[in-house]
Parts: C-alpha cells; structure tokens; sequence
C-alpha cells in the first residue's frame, strides 16, 4: 500500500485482485468506508438527488453529497461536517476521490485522495490531527475493501 500526505490531501492506494466493475460497485455508496474495522452495512437515508446521511451502527450519522460518479473508473463524494448544513453546499466539507486504475496482471489500483481539512473549522493542530486520524482509516478501510472485493463473488460483500 502506498501513502503520500501533505497538510491539507491524503493520498492512498492499494491493489486489488478484482474487477473494476466490482470494485466501483462498493466506492460508489457514500460512505462505504464508516467502519469499525470490518465492512458494515449502513442505512442510508437520502435528503436530496446528491445528499445522503449514511447511518452507522457504532459511529452515528454522517452526511455525504455524491458530487461525481463515473462508473468503473471513480466516484467523488463531499464528506459534510455537519448533519445540520448536510443541504447547504457551501457547508464545510472534504472532498473524496475514488478513482480505479487497470493494472497489467488483471488486478486494479483504488485510489483515495481526501483534500480540504484546511477548510474545515478548528486551528492548525485540529486540522492536523484530522489527518493523521483519516489516513490511519484510509489504511484500514482500503485493506477491507481489498479483502472484501478479492474473497467476494457478487457485488461486494459485506464482513
């Protein structure tokens, strides 16, 4: 797994033995990757034709707006800071790009860039702190999917 952060992006990525096709199936619902440690199923509630609240069994309620989708290849989200200003683009928010690459062995490439911590509210040492907190998650969310989509036979499965 590669990993390469500045003060305001995160950029990871990792290898997977599957299909693009597969792999743009899980990257393509907002908020995939609100986890604990293992792929749960969420239930998402849709407030707009781009916003949905994605709610987590252990880790509460989070609002993403689906900026792009464009299957296999990637899926763009803007990870909303607060539930109450889910509706208002202008809210403070991260940008997240998924974006799946082929690879020669038949095996594709996920990418996660996350970028915008310097928007969000807070000093310099919380924006820090939230990016070493969402690049430790992207380790760990992009090895389940890795997992999740090689052992799969559908979709994705879910652990």
């Amino acid at each position: 797994m590669d990993t390469v952060e500045t003060v305001d992006r995160i950029e990871q990525s990792i290898e997977i033995a599957a299909p693009p096709e597969r792999v743009f199936a899980l990257i393509s619902e907002p908020g995939w990757f609100i986890n604990d440690e293992r792929l749960v199923d969420h239930r998402i509630e849709q407030i707009s034709d781009t916003v949905h609240v994605v709610h987590d069994p252990a880790h509460g309620s989070f609002a993403f707006a689906t900026v792009a989708l464009d299957p296999p290849r990637a899926a763009t989200f803007r990870w909303i800071q607060s539930l109450e200003h889910a509706a208002d683009p202008s809210a403070p928010s991260t940008l997240i790009e998924f974006t799946v690459a082929d690879l020669d062995d038949g095996r594709v490439r996920l990418t996660v860039v996350e970028s915008g911590f310097a928007s969000l509210p807070g000093d310099a040492a919380e924006a820090r702190q939230r990016i070493e907190g969402n690049t430790k998650g992207w380790i760990i969310e992009l090895a389940l999917a890795r997992d999740a989509l090689q052992g799969g036979s559908g979709d994705h499965q879910r652990a």
